[in-house]
C-alpha cells in the first residue's frame, strides 16, 4: 500500500505523539499476503537455472581461454625458457616476481626482498610491491604453496590458471548484472556471447595474461553486478545486505589488484552523483514512518522523508572512502590514493549533504538549490583536489599531464618520450576497424538503440520530475517508464562516461565494450524497454504489452541463432587450428646470457627486451617496461640512444652512468620500417636530438655521426674501442663494454 503521510504545522510537545503515529502507520500499512507455493517454486527454478547458466558461462570461458592458450603457444609440449618467452614487456616483470616469491625462503622474506628490491635495476632499490602492484603475485605465491599445487601442478600453470578462472567470474559477473537489469538469464546468456565474440575489442587477456587489468577488472564487474542490485527499488533485506558485503569486498580488492583502479571508480562515482542530483529516486517505506512538513511562509522544508535510493548511493560514498583509506594504509601509505579525484569528489558530497537544507522538491526554491549544490560539489572538488596535493607529499603524474596536452593538441613537443607514448596503438583514437567489429556482430547497432530509449527515457522523467510530477512508488509494464529505474539510469551514464574516453584512447575500449555487451543484452531481452518504445509510438493495432512481451524474447533469439550460425565456427576452427610460437632466436639469446654472462652482469637495451632478460635470467637490467615512473622513463629515453645518432663516446657515457656492462642491439629497431610516418624510434630520437625538422620555425640540424646501431656493427675505431661483441644471431647483437678504453685504430 501506499505510504500514509502524517501532515502538522507544528513540532509534537511530547514522544507519545511520535509513538501514536508510528503505531498507526505500522497498523494501517497492510501486511504483504505470501506467495502460493507453486509461485514460489517458479521464482526458484527461475533462479536456479538462472545462477546454473551464469556458473556454466563463466567456466565454459574459462576453459575455452586455456584450450586456446594451449594451441596458439603449443603450451604443454615447450621447455620453460620457451614458455617464459611468451610473456612480453610488462607482463615478463609481473611474472618474474611470482617466480622469486616461491624460490624465497619464506613469505616474510620474499615480501622484504620485493619491497626493498635492489637487483633488479641498476642504482636503484623500489619497492615492487607497491610501485607495480604486485598483491596479485604475493597471493598466487601463497595460494600455491598453501594448497600443496607445487606438487602437482607447475607454477606457470597453477598462475595463468587463476587468472583465467578470474575471466571466467568477469564474464559470470557481467551476466548477473544483465539478468538482473532484464529480469531473464537470457539476456545473460546474449551478454556472455557477445563478450566472447568481440574478445578482441573487451579484453587482453590472450596477449597479456599477467596485466593488472586482467587481475582487477573481474572484481570491479562484480562490484557492478552487486551495486546494480543494491540500486533496485523492489529489494528485499537480506538481498540489499548480501548486495552491500558483496560490493565493499569486491570495491576495495579492487583498489588493491590495480593502480588505477580509484580513476575508474571516479567515474563511476560522477555516474552516481549525477544520479542523485536527478532526483530519480523514489521514497522507500522502509525509511519512511512519518512525513512532517514545516511552513516558514515563503517556502516549506520536509525534514523527515528520505529517499530511498539517495540514501544508497551515500552509503557507496561511504564504501569508497573506507577503501581508499584502507588501501592507503595496506599499500604502504600509498599517497596517490589521498590525492586521487575520488577522494575529493567523495568528501565534497558528503561535506554538501550535511550542509544542505531539502526544500519541496516542486518548488521554485528547491531547483535552485538544486543547482547550488551541484556548483559547490563541482567547485569543492576541485579545491579538495588542489589543498590535498600541496599538503600530501605525492609523486607527481607530470608526464601523464604533458601527454594529454599534447593528446588534445594544446602545445607541440620534441620529447621522446611523451611522442613515443603517442605513437603507441592503445593510446591513439579507436580505428575504423573496430567499429565495423562491433557493427558485424550486431553489437553496436543493438547498444545504440537501448542507449537512445533509455536516455530518452531517461530526459523525460527528470523533465516530467521538474515541472513537478512526482514519481510513482511502483512502475508496472504497462508504464513504459524504463528511465524511472535508478540502475538503468546510472549504466546509461557509466556508459555514456567511459564510452567517450574510449572515443579518444583506444585502449579504454578494454573499459567501455563489456559493459556495451551488457547494456545491449539487457535492453533488447528487457519488455520494458519495447513498452516505453511502443508507449512513444502509441501502437493500437496490437496489444502493446503483449507485443512487448513477444519481442523481448523474440529479438534475442533472432540474435542469438544468428551469431550462432556465423561466429560459432570460427571459434571452433580457432581451437582445432594449432599454431606455434617459434622464437628461436630470443630463446638462443637467452641461453647465451645464462651461460656465458657473469651473474653481477648489468644488461642494456629496449625496455621490452629487459623485461623478458629479467623473467628468463634473473640478470640485473638498466630499466624496464613501466610507464607509471618518470625516472624510469627518463632511462628508458637514455638507453634508447643507442638506436639515435650520437658519438660512440656518447653512448658509452650514458651506459656507464647506469654500470651497464653488456649492451644488447636489436635488428628489429635498428631496421625498423614503420607504417606510420615518425613513429619509429629512431625517427623520434632524431627529432628529440634535433637531427631533422621538426616544425617550420626549427633549423635543419645535421650529425657528423652515423646511426650508432648500424656503426657498432661495422667493428672499426672509435666503436671498437668503446664496445666488444661477444655474441650475435638474426635479431640480436651483444656487445661488452669494456671498462679498458683501448684507443689503437
Amino acid at each position: 500500500g501506499s505510504a500514509i503521510e502524517l501532515r502538522q504545522r507544528k513540532k509534537p510537545k511530547s514522544s507519545e505523539n511520535k509513538e501514536s503515529a508510528k503505531e498507526e502507520k505500522i497498523s494501517e500499512t497492510p501486511v504483504p499476503e505470501r506467495a502460493p507455493k507453486h509461485v514460489l517454486f517458479q521464482r526458484f527454478a527461475k533462479i536456479f537455472i538462472g545462477c546454473l547458466a551464469a556458473v556454466t558461462s563463466g567456466m565454459m570461458y574459462a576453459l575455452y581461454l586455456s584450450a586456446y592458450h594451449e594451441r596458439k603457444f603449443w603450451f604443454s609440449n615447450r621447455q620453460e625458457l620457451e614458455r617464459e618467452i611468451t610473456f612480453q614487456g610488462d607482463s615478463a616483470i609481473y611474472y618474474s616476481y611470482y617466480k622469486d616469491m616461491l624460490k624465497a625462503p619464506s613469505f616474510e622474506r620474499g615480501v622484504y626482498e620485493l619491497t626493498h628490491n635492489n637487483n633488479t635495476v641498476s642504482l636503484k632499490t623500489i619497492n615492487a610491491v607497491q610501485q607495480m602492484s604486485l598483491y596479485p603475485e604475493l597471493i598466487a605465491s601463497v595460494l600455491y604453496q598453501a594448497t600443496g599445487s607445487n606438487e602437482i601442478i607447475e607454477p606457470v600453470y597453477f598462475y595463468i590458471g587463476i587468472v583465467f578462472g578470474l575471466q571466467g567470474i568477469y564474464v559470470a559477473a557481467l551476466f548477473v548484472t544483465s539478468w538482473l537489469m532484464s529480469g531473464t538469464w537470457l539476456a545473460g546468456m546474449l551478454t556472455v556471447s557477445w563478450f566472447i565474440i568481440n574478445r578482441v575489442d573487451t579484453t587482453r587477456i590472450e596477449n597479456s595474461i599477467p596485466l593488472r587489468e586482467n587481475w582487477a577488472l573481474p572484481y570491479f564487474a562484480c562490484q557492478v553486478a552487486a551495486l546494480t542490485g543494491y540500486l533496485k527499488s523492489n529489494l528485499n533485506t537480506y538481498g540489499e545486505r548480501f548486495c552491500y558485503l558483496l560490493m565493499s569486498a569486491s570495491t576495495y580488492t579492487f583498489m588493491m589488484m590495480w593502480e588505477y583502479s580509484h580513476y575508474l571508480l571516479f567515474l563511476q562515482a560522477i555516474s552516481l552523483f549525477l544520479l542523485d542530483s536527478f532526483s530519480l529516486e523514489r521514497s522507500d517505506k522502509i525509511f519512511v514512518t512519518a512525513a512532517k512538513d514545516y511552513d516558514f511562509g515563503f517556502m516549506q522544508f520536509d525534514v523527515a522523508s528520505i529517499d530511498f535510493n539517495n540514501n544508497k548511493v551515500h552509503e557507496v560514498y561511504k564504501i569508497y572512502i573506507f577503501s581508499l583509506f584502507l588501501g592507503y594504509l595496506l599499500q604502504f601509505e600509498n599517497s596517490a590514493l589521498l590525492v586521487s579525484p575520488l577522494l575529493s569528489l567523495v568528501v565534497a558530497l558528503m561535506l554538501v549533504k550535511c550542509l544542505q537544507l531539502n526544500a519541496k522538491k516542486e518548488t521554485l526554491v528547491a531547483k535552485i538549490m538544486k543547482v547550488i549544490n551541484f556548483y559547490l560539489v563541482c567547485t569543492l572538488t576541485v579545491t579538495l583536489n588542489i589543498v590535498m596535493k600541496i599538503f600530501v607529499p605525492h609523486e607527481e603524474n607530470g608526464h601523464m599531464l604533458k601527454f594529454l596536452e599534447v593528446k588534445f593538441g594544446l602545445k607541440m613537443t620534441k620529447n621522446f618520450t611523451l611522442n613515443w607514448l603517442l605513437c603507441q596503438k592503445s593510446l591513439q583514437a579507436p580505428s575504423q576497424e573496430f567499429f565495423l567489429r562491433l557493427t558485424q556482430s550486431s553489437l553496436l547497432p543493438f547498444y545504440i538503440l537501448v542507449l537512445i530509449i533509455c536516455f530518452l527515457s531517461m530526459m523525460q522523467v527528470i523533465f516530467r520530475r521538474n515541472n513537478g510530477k512526482s514519481l510513482k512508488e511502483t512502475v508496472t509494464l504497462e508504464d513504459g517508464r524504463i528511465g524511472e529505474r535508478p540502475e538503468i539510469i546510472y549504466h546509461v551514464i557509466h556508459t555514456i562516461l567511459l564510452g567517450s574516453l574510449a572515443m579518444v584512447i583506444e585502449g579504454l575500449k578494454y573499459l567501455w565494450t563489456p559493459y556495451v555487451c551488457m547494456l545491449a543484452a539487457s535492453g533488447v531481452c528487457s519488455s520494458e524497454l519495447w513498452m516505453t518504445l511502443f508507449k512513444w509510438l502509441r501502437l493500437r493495432t496490437i496489444h502493446p504489452v503483449l507485443l512487448a512481451l513477444i519481442l523481448s524474447m523474440a529479438v534475442p533469439t533472432i540474435i542469438g541463432l544468428s551469431l550462432w550460425k556465423e561466429f560459432f565456427p570460427r571459434l571452433m576452427t580457432e581451437l582445432t587450428e594449432l599454431q606455434e610460437f617459434y622464437d628461436p632466436d630470443t630463446v638462443e639469446l637467452m641461453t647465451w646470457i645464462k651461460r656465458q654472462a657473469p651473474v653481477a652482469a648489468v644488461f642494456a637495451g629496449s625496455p621490452q627486451l629487459m623485461g623478458v632478460i629479467k623473467l628468463c635470467t634473473g640478470w640485473m637490467v638498466t630499466s624496464l617496461p613501466l610507464y607509471n615512473d618518470e625516472d624510469l622513463l627518463k632511462r628508458n629515453e637514455n638507453i634508447y640512444q643507442i638506436y639515435s645518432k650520437r658519438s660512440a663516446e656518447d653512448v658509452y657515457k650514458i651506459l656507464t652512468s647506469y654500470k651497464a656492462n653488456y649492451l644488447i642491439v636489436e635488428d628489429a629497431i635498428c631496421n625498423e620500417v614503420g607504417t606510420m610516418r615518425g613513429c619509429r624510434v629512431k625517427d623520434l630520437l632524431d627529432i628529440a636530438n634535433g637531427h631533422v625538422v621538426y616544425e617550420e620555425s626549427d633549423r635543419l640540424t645535421y650529425s657528423k655521426y652515423g646511426r650508432f646501431c648500424h656503426e657498432v656493427k661495422i667493428n672499426y675505431s672509435p666503436y671498437v674501442n668503446y664496445f666488444t661483441r661477444v655474441y650475435w644471431n638474426r635479431s640480436y647483437f651483444v656487445y661488452k663494454i669494456n671498462t679498458v678504453i683501448s684507443f689503437q685504430s
